[in-house]
């Protein structure tokens, strides 16, 4: 047995590690902008960015990204200010991101789905003074008193119109100050994340953070990517910390990043066929939706070198039946926003657990501690906090020294995650100290939910919660106590959410009861509603019944 850094007794996956991955790697001191800078000066003239019938090369790229950088720093935009990205998977996002990252700024990353509801929330706790979107998005923007102050860059104006992303860049200036960045200090982005209180965080995630990510990842895949010659499948939203750092990771190799805005399965399925991705990171629903598909044959997905599963737990048969018809393996990892976001990985040659979240990437010690306490080490096979540590661990939370206080301590970064450690090292998610959803990938918060319905006044108490899915894992549900003597029904409920929330957080289940389960205090059971769902599927299944969830 090899030790490759560090203790093998207390990191029994040591010894599970690919001969050519070391544990330890050197991360260079780089900023987001030297790896574009970098892959622009090797390969000027590889395909950088496809986006429908819209190409362009790595130079082509950089160039557009100076040009928008002098555009904004001539209008005033300095190193630290933060701009609000408010994009779908696009060329328009991988310019914007990257020119902000050439004058320091930082990113914060918006959800193109939100409604105006929650995109205030974020421009107010950000304080961000500068705003693209795409021009559906005026509307939103004009429900919100103070976005009247923003300086707003419409992303998809063509280079007619004044104050347009194309028009700017039109301006060919040059005049741009020097690359001036503390990787290790400066903030790149903002990726808000849920709050148990319910109110979003702002993940304060380094330069430093994203570019160790980057160099982790690559290292964890022992090989298999070349630098330069893949070209990467960008389903995940950009917006989300996952797809955010696939994408810098598909400029870090030089890879051709596949922009696919939205996941529509038919259109998805045209792309492969004409591209020829040879990366696909998804989430479980997107495998799901191809299998599924009518149409597709095993030439059709054979492309694909390996793919990667994050954002929700991989059934093991899908995984199985993918693999079966690409010969491509199904990586499953982990990862947080809080942590750039990978931190576990299953090796993608070597030892695979299906099931797992595999063991931790390059340069990261993980472990499992007691839930009551947190400082007491727990032995392998026994279920506790999952705890990590490593470069790619965030700073903090934006404004927010007490929370960053309860999840970083003595340099372990606490998830919240219930989890535990097999006799290899190899680990499991098992459960949630946090009330967290996950659908289709997507993170969703029940506090968030229940502030907006408690809004509505029909509802006098109101519990949200995860409900099993087939195709989505998990499913929002709300248990509603309405008010007395005030009839409502489902579809209003819809109605309402559908105005104030994402369509992902819109609740697809709702019940009415005249009560809730409560403590003796009078706190919601949340855990008991949860409980008597399991109860009921596993009563329908028993009976030979099929369920179908909404």
């Amino acid at each position: 047995m090899v030790n490759k850094g560090g203790d093998n007794l207390n990191r029994p996956w040591l010894e599970f590690y690919p001969e050519n991955v070391p544990y330890d790697i050197e991360i260079p001191s780089l900023s987001i902008f030297n790896l574009l800078e970098r892959t622009a000066e090797d390969y000027p003239t590889n395909k950088a960015v496809i986006d429908r019938d819209k190409e362009l090369t790595y130079a082509e790229l950089k160039h557009m990204t100076e040009r928008l950088a002098a555009a904004l720093h001539c209008r005033g935009f300095r190193k630290g200010d933060l701009l609000a990205l408010m994009l779908p998977n696009s060329m328009e996002y991988v310019i914007t991101y990257y020119a902000v990252h050439r004058l320091g700024g930082i990113v914060v990353q918006v959800n193109p789905m939100y409604q105006a509801y929650e995109l205030e929330y974020i421009l107010r706790d950000s304080e961000a003074a500068w705003f693209v979107g795409f021009e559906e998005q005026k509307g939103k923007l004009e429900q919100i008193d103070f976005a009247n102050n923003l300086k707003i860059i419409a992303a998809d104006s063509g280079k007619e119109q004044k104050d347009s992303l194309y028009s700017w860049i039109a301006e060919e200036n040059n005049e741009l100050p020097p690359l001036n960045i503390c990787p290790k200090e400066d903030i790149a982005v903002l990726q808000y994340t849920g709050g148990t209180t319910g109110k979003s965080k702002g993940v304060m995630l380094t330069h430093s953070n994203l570019v160790s990510n980057v160099y982790q990842s690559f290292t964890s895949w022992g090989g298999v990517i070349q630098r330069p010659g893949e070209r990467m499948l960008g389903a995940p939203p950009l917006f989300h910390v996952y797809g955010m750092t696939n994408m810098n990771s598909a400029v870090f190799v030089a890879a051709s990043y596949i922009a696919v805005a939205k996941f529509e399965v038919n259109q998805v399925l045209k792309v492969i066929r004409k591209h020829r991705p040879t990366m696909f990171p998804g989430v479980p629903t997107m495998y799901i939706a191809l299998l599924q598909h009518p149409d597709l044959t095993a030439a059709d997905i054979e492309c694909f070198k390996f793919c990667n599963s994050g954002s929700a737990p991989m059934p093991a048969e899908l995984m199985h039946e993918f693999e079966r018809k690409t010969g491509a393996p199904i990586l499953e990892a982990y990862g947080l926003s809080e942590t750039s976001p990978a931190t576990h990985r299953n090796p993608v040659t070597g030892l695979r657990k299906p099931g797992s979240i595999g063991i931790p990437v390059p340069n990261t010690d993980s472990k499992i501690v007691d839930m009551e306490t947190g400082t007491k080490e727990l032995p392998v096979g026994e279920e506790g906090e999952l705890v990590i540590k490593g470069p790619q661990v965030m700073k903090g939370y934006w404004k927010n020294p007490d929370e960053t206080a309860s999840v970083l301590r003595d340099g372990w970064f606490y998830t919240g995650d219930i989890a535990r450690m097999d006799e290899n090292g190899y680990f499991y998610i098992v459960g949630r100290k946090k009330d967290l959803i996950i659908a289709g990938g997507y993170n969703i918060y029940p506090v968030e939910v229940e502030e907006v319905l408690y809004q509505h006044p029909a509802v006098v108490e109101v519990c949200v919660y995860g409900a099993p899915d087939s195709y989505l894992g998990e499913t929002v549900k709300a248990v509603i106590v309405p008010r007395k003597g005030i009839n409502v029904t489902e579809e209003e409920i819809i109605i309402w959410c559908t105005e104030r929330l994402a369509k992902y957080k819109i609740p697809r289940m709702i019940e009415f009861r005249d009560y809730l389960p409560k403590s003796t205090v009078g706190k919601i059971l949340r855990r008991k509603l949860v409980e008597e769902e399991r109860v009921k599927l596993q009563s329908e299944s028993d009976q030979g019944r099929k369920v179908n969830l909404p």
